[in-house]
């Protein structure tokens, strides 16, 4: 579904990605771990075109997304779950999901939708999403991915500054997401990265440094822990 190949990203003249290289196969979780600033969310920005690569090709179900505006990204059915939980505050959970529904989307199935899958959503959904608590605002986050008809979700860091329950409850969230839409999962927590997804890559300094399959290694391992801390 979707293949990054020796991509190489920049900001300004600093030479953040060198090279990266991976895989997402339809229905899978990847998850893509490392400790902070070592490319993690470049990656996500270089596959949406945000930080369009200098170098290397991203390829989304044959088609190659370097040199297409982020819109036409999205269009094409990628959407973007942003580490910092970007809802529209002032607006209340259902208006939320009404408005990320696109154009000629039936609105009310959408909406059933998310309450299904979310319930604790359907409870506040007379709330202004700013009154939420932050792991409500990441579901909510979540829902509206869902909701713009994405087959290939990026989420970055979902779990970042959420007490431990709170994280239990994001991980059933992206869980049952997972289920309509494949997911690339960027996460510094490596027991839920390895609990949520298939398959993991590491990134340090700007490469891929090692690969694997989640059920192949565990939270304990040393070499992994190795790689998330300074």
């Amino acid at each position: 579904m979707l293949a990054v190949e020796g991509v190489h990203s920049y900001y300004g003249e600093s030479h953040i990605l060198e090279g990266v290289s991976l895989d997402v196969n339809e229905g899978e979780v990847v998850a893509l771990i490392g400790r902070n600033g070592v490319g993690k969310t470049t990656t996500l920005r270089s596959i949406l075109q945000l930080t369009p690569p200098r170098e290397g090709h991203v390829h989304y179900r044959g088609e190659d997304l370097v040199g297409l505006g982020t819109n036409e990204v999205a269009q094409r059915g990628v959407g973007w779950i942003p580490e910092d939980r970007r809802v529209f505050s002032a607006l209340t959970v259902e208006e939320n999901v009404r408005i990320s529904v696109p154009k000629g989307g039936d609105v009310d199935a959408a909406v059933a939708r998310v309450y299904e899958t979310f319930p604790a959503l359907e409870e506040r959904r007379n709330a202004e999403a700013g009154a939420l608590s932050g792991g409500q605002q990441q579901m909510l986050a979540i829902a509206r991915g869902l909701v713009g008809e994405n087959d290939l979700l990026l989420i970055d860091e979902p779990s970042e500054g959420l007490a431990p329950q709170i994280v239990a409850d994001v991980a059933d969230a992206i869980a049952d997401a997972s289920r309509e839409a494949t997911v690339l999962l960027v996460e510094q927590n490596l027991p839920l990265a390895l609990d949520l997804a298939d398959r993991f890559y590491v990134l340090d300094n700007g490469q891929v440094v090692a690969t694997g399959d989640t059920d192949d290694v565990s939270a304990d391992d040393d070499d992994l822990r190795g790689y998330l801390t300074a």
